[in-house]
């Protein structure tokens, strides 16, 4: 093929740097341990009943899981009963939170984040790719660009073909 008919991927030769934050969440299995379960007809804590039934989780079932921690019942729960039950799982989980499957995603997310070497982005220009087939928190997005604005030449959003400029430095 002649030179002046060659396809040339001018993206690739652009020196852009690709990123997509969805290969930064963790895998693994994500499990919900509602309080309500362990409380006496889902409304009163029983410190004795709700140590046997701490006691008796299966370990296995929360093996190398993500957890959050959560209580569905109209009820006040002490402190301590999720001491107890982070105590019980710590050896087992891969991580522990308290609240919704949406906050361990967020708190998932922030760790990425913020472990991440993102030093193959100085001084380069970098896409954050803006579709994923993953949910992704949005709060992962706002301490990315955090992260890169002050090592990036300059930080677009979107696909090669259709971006939003962000920064430039």
């Amino acid at each position: 093929m002649s030179e002046e008919f060659e396809i040339k991927n001018k993206v690739a030769a652009s020196g852009l740097i690709n990123f997509d934050l969805s290969t930064l969440l963790p895998k693994g299995e994500r499990k919900g341990i509602d309080l309500k379960d362990f409380l006496f007809m889902e409304m009163v804590l029983k410190e004795k009943d709700f140590r046997e039934k701490v006691a008796a989780i299966n370990l296995e079932e929360y093996k190398d899981a993500y957890i959050y921690v959560y209580n569905s019942a109209d009820a006040i729960v002490p402190l301590w009963a999720y001491f107890l039950i982070t105590a019980k799982l710590t050896d087992t989980a891969k991580k522990i939170v308290y609240g919704s499957a949406e906050n361990l995603e967020m708190i998932l997310m922030h760790e990425a984040v913020r472990d991440y070497d993102f030093s193959e982005m100085n001084g380069k220009r970098v896409l954050v790719k803006g579709c994923s087939d993953k949910s992704i928190p949005e709060n992962a997005y706002v301490e990315l660009v955090e992260k890169l604005s002050p090592v990036v030449k300059s930080l677009m959003f979107g696909e090669a073909c259709s971006n939003v400029p962000i920064l430039k430095n």
